[in-house]
């Protein structure tokens, strides 16, 4: 279906592909957030040089004995967790529920010694150790179906359930102790001999503290030592006796065997120095790591969720109160975050408490070079950039530095770049609208004005009212204009010349008419043969006519003129057509009429005797086409503030498209045979011009009567 679209509307679709700006604006945008992730990633790493560079050939900073382990095995390389607070020595073992995840299962796969290996082994136990204050923290949860303590008279300690710990300390030399309780409450620890086949004499040790509890499943040992006893090398065991007889040993269970320096395993304790180090470089933009060359966490500094980096501090600008400020905050950022997305405040760091890491950015420090990673969190919320790279001791990869960073920076950054952007595009997209809109309703509405010009100037009846005013706008709607008042000035001319034609031919053919018809009466008066007066006579009938058609011309003319000199009073309508009505019917005796007034009193405006012209013109035109034997229906009646005279007769149609042309001047229906009176097709265009006169309308139609088929012209007049 065709729409009909005006200017403005045309322009304000074309003005919708403005809004290819803010797509282009933000793919622009997106591309710079790229370069801004690749800037990102190499500060980053930048930062990750600089600091292993401060870490470089220090060797007493790392843990060299579990460093250069080939592997590291699970259970028997202790890792010592941070604790967040010191541990209640009770054996109940409450404070070490927030890490439970962290703690350790041995069971059979652990046994060092089963004294019948025919026997299954009924003892395990669940351990870990902490790290908080200068202490090395520590539990074991036993599950022991005969807990055997050691005789309070007895001076040996291993003939009973006890614990065995043996480390290597700083100073480099092989130490060995035992817990042996006589019963549950604090524990009974002692120093064993260098010797591993000794079990005596042994030296109390009142630095090792904690608690021996007695549970349903067997005993808890809680325990706590000071960092300084403890070097990279320690193992623990767990020697099991079932019975208060013999006191043999059954078996024994542990992290590693505790009878020599070669067989103990390894502990970690994450370095303060390392963590000293990492603080006093003020890197709070990123959260920092240091882990060895096995993975393993030496010390850890940040928070990647608190942190305030340059990106982000650049994005976080001052805001004020001002209207703007108000309409930009609480109408254009919702509808921007439609399609932006906000950095979450908080998200799942996988990362958070772990102690050990691995990634391809690891591996590839390990290998000696700085590498980078992207990641997802568990929550898909937030993107995190990891850098890291190598420690060199001795030519060697001894640890790696790893920095974290969120792209919550630059995501605000980029989201207040694409803000800034979007207000920019939507003030420049409102006033090119707004321009192209007040530019297309200036064009719109002079060619309306031209529009309506044109078609005042020209009446229905193709009469030149009134001249086109030119445009003085040298462009083309100004020409266009101008061309119209020029056609529409050479049409008024013409038109009066034509309207003016009939006055001057009837004046001009007067006089010679008069000469003629003169000459013929005085040639008539004359004795003529019967030959000559027979063409005398029809001369005589050629100028009768020819004087009728001057008299017709002359009337319509002189109509004209009177209508814009003529005086105008109210007067009864009905008393009019009554009183045409009656003329006719003594005019035309042989023609039957049907008339039908309302008795109801219609006062009309103008002048009577032109309403009585324009009943003629109606009754003359009816008779002419009215068939034989068909009676004429004349009707008056009120509508509203209307009154509608009808004159139906019955006879020949009129022509398809000829319903308003009848009504023009020279116009005629009638068939073009010879005629007693001529016929120039005046009488309705007079009816017409009475009709507008009185600010009435005229029309005719087609009509199927109960005498047939026939011709209705209705004129209706207002009434006062």
């Amino acid at each position: 279906m065709y729409l009909p679209l005006g200017l403005r509307a045309k322009v304000v679709i074309l003005s919708l592909f403005l809004l290819c700006l803010p797509w282009l604006g933000y793919q622009y945008v997106w591309e710079m957030e790229k370069y801004l992730r690749h800037g990102q990633e190499k500060t980053l790493e930048g930062t990750t040089q600089a600091l292993a560079t401060a870490l470089h050939e220090r060797p007493k900073l790392f843990d060299n004995q579990a460093s250069f382990l080939s592997q590291v095995e699970k259970g028997r390389d202790l890792y010592a967790y941070p604790l967040a607070g010191p541990i209640q020595l009770d054996g109940k073992l409450h404070d070490w529920q927030p890490y439970a995840h962290r703690m350790l299962e041995y069971g059979k796969d652990n046994l060092l010694y089963q004294r019948d290996e025919q026997d299954t082994p009924d003892i395990r136990f669940t351990h870990m150790v902490g790290k908080y204050a200068g202490y090395l923290y520590g539990f074991f949860q036993v599950s022991d179906a005969n807990v055997i303590f050691r005789g309070k008279n007895s001076l040996r300690v291993d003939r009973n359930d006890h614990l065995v710990m043996a480390t290597l300390t700083p100073a480099g030399e092989f130490k060995r102790y035992i817990i042996a309780n006589t019963e549950q409450g604090w524990l009974s620890a002692f120093e064993l001999p260098a010797d591993p086949s000794q079990s005596i004499p042994v030296t109390p040790e009142v630095r090792i503290q904690g608690h021996w509890r007695v549970t349903k499943q067997g005993y808890n040992i809680e325990f706590r030592v000071p960092l300084s006893m403890v070097g990279s090398k320690l193992g623990f065991a767990i020697h099991n006796v079932d019975s208060k007889q013999t006191r043999d040993l059954v078996n024994i269970i542990g992290t590693s065997q505790t009878n020599s320096v070669a067989n103990l395993g390894t502990v970690l304790v994450p370095s303060p120095e390392i963590e000293s180090i990492i603080k006093g470089m003020s890197h709070n933009s990123s959260r920092i790591w240091v882990v060895d060359n096995h993975g393993r966490v030496l010390a850890k500094s940040g928070d990647i969720r608190s942190s305030s980096n340059a990106w982000k501090s650049t994005a976080l600008l001052e805001t004020d109160n001002s209207g703007w400020e108000k309409f930009h905050s609480q109408y254009l950022l919702p509808l921007y975050y439609k399609i932006l997305t906000r950095p979450p405040q908080d998200f799942i760091d996988s990362l958070q408490d772990s102690t050990e890491l691995s990634g391809s950015h690891i591996e590839k420090a390990l290998e000696g070079k700085p590498g980078s990673t992207w990641r997802l969190t568990p929550d898909s919320k937030a993107v995190i950039l990891a850098a890291a790279s190598p420690i060199w001791i001795d030519d060697k990869v001894m640890g790696v530095v790893i920095a974290e960073e969120t792209t919550h920076g630059i995501r605000s950054l980029r989201n207040k770049a694409l803000e800034k952007l979007f207000n920019i595009i939507l003030t420049i997209m409102s006033m090119g609208t707004l321009a192209l809109f007040i530019f297309a309703s200036s064009i719109s509405s002079r060619i309306r004005r031209l529009r309506d010009q044109a078609e005042t100037a020209i009446d229905a009846q193709g009469r030149v009212r009134q001249q086109i005013e030119p445009s003085k706008n040298r462009d083309e709607i100004g020409d266009l204009s101008r061309s119209f008042s020029s056609i529409v000035s050479r049409l008024g001319q013409y038109t009066h010349y034509l309207e003016n034609m009939s006055s001057r031919l009837s004046h001009e053919l007067r006089t010679p008419v008069a000469v003629v018809r003169s000459s013929l009466e005085h040639l008539s008066l004359q004795q003529l043969d019967e030959p000559t007066e027979k063409y005398v006579n029809r001369a005589q009938e050629g100028v009768n006519r020819l004087h009728l058609i001057l008299n017709n011309l002359s009337e319509a003319t002189r109509l004209e003129e009177s209508l814009t000199k003529a005086e105008t009073n109210d007067f009864p309508l009905q008393k009019v057509i009554a009183g045409c009505m009656q003329g006719y019917q003594l005019t035309y005796p042989q023609q039957s009429f049907s008339t039908h007034i309302e008795d109801k009193p219609m006062q009309c405006h103008g002048v009577p005797e032109y309403i009585a012209q324009l009943m003629d013109k109606l009754i003359n035109n009816a008779i002419e086409f009215s068939a034989d034997d068909s009676a004429i229906d004349v009707s008056l009646t009120q509508y509203n503030k209307q009154a509608i005279i009808k004159v139906t007769n019955v006879g020949p149609l009129l022509p398809e498209n000829m319903n308003d042309q009848i009504f023009e001047s020279m116009v005629s229906v009638r068939p073009q045979e010879a005629s007693s009176k001529p016929h120039l097709g005046l009488g309705l265009y007079i009816a017409r011009l009475i009709s507008e006169f009185h600010n009435g309308t005229i029309s005719a139609t087609n009509v199927e009567t109960q005498s047939g088929q026939g011709v209705e012209i209705c004129v209706t007049l207002p009434l006062n």
